[in-house]
């Protein structure tokens, strides 16, 4: 086994932090793990450095955030309309058309070396989502995947009524990550309505608290994913 391996994952709790403060938090980390494995590559193996790893939770005021493949028209509001509902709308750098954060919502942001676990990002994609599952199935919802489609849903087999409960959009180089997953839970919904979400204006999006028609321990929530993620990606979390 590669001694240079590490799955410890230090999980570090931000709370309610604006948008913009979370993103430059995460591209100093992410900065920072890229340099260090750009300067490993001019050493012979016994001298490179261990990778870091961490998991950032935490939630946002209210934003609208538009990745790469998105397209400006799938946001239903103007600067007056942006300012009327106290959100901020930013373009960003991971794959993913637009999506809403707020409070309520657990927005998880693993920034790993994937050589510390494996060198396949769909994968990776699909552990986060396998995750969120477990979470819903704590809760008693049969959540899953929709073929084609990223993000977790219910309803997903009879298509009867797709209802995407998270959203996941990443970025990667070098093997490392940024951005992550919005996991609906005490979500304000009514914000979804002044965009198209992910760019799919035929499914809805909904949150725990909707499917199980109570307020959902915040909390509780967040210690329930912590734990899958560990689980599915085999973390030894800190």
């Amino acid at each position: 086994m590669n001694p240079n391996i590490n799955k410890e994952v230090e999980f570090r709790q931000l709370g309610l932090v604006d948008y913009q403060e979370a993103w430059d938090y995460q591209e100093r980390i992410f900065k920072e793990i890229v340099d260090l494995k750009i300067e490993n590559r001019k050493m012979e193996e016994p001298a490179q450095k261990i990778t870091p790893n961490y998991l950032l939770f935490c939630q946002h005021p209210h934003v609208y955030t538009l990745g790469k493949s998105g397209k400006p028209e799938n946001l239903l509001l103007d600067e007056q309309g942006l300012e009327e509902k106290e959100a901020t709308y930013y373009k960003i750098n991971r794959g993913g058309d637009i999506t809403y954060h707020g409070p309520g919502q657990i927005v998880a942001y693993p920034i790993l070396d994937l050589e510390n676990f494996f060198t396949d990002i769909h994968k990776y994609m699909r552990l986060m989502e396998e995750a969120v599952i477990r979470t819903c199935a704590d809760y008693g919802l049969n959540a899953g995947r929709v073929e084609g489609l990223t993000g977790v849903w219910l309803d997903y087999e009879d298509m009867k009524n797709p209802r995407k409960i998270c959203a996941l959009g990443v970025k990667s180089s070098r093997w490392v990550t940024m951005h992550g997953l919005a996991f609906n839970i005490n979500t304000q919904m009514e914000y979804f309505k002044n965009i198209i979400p992910c760019g799919i204006d035929d499914k809805a999006v909904t949150s725990l608290e909707m499917e199980l028609g109570r307020e959902v321990n915040f909390a509780e929530a967040e210690a329930r994913l912590k734990q899958h993620l560990a689980e599915v990606f085999e973390m030894e979390l800190k």
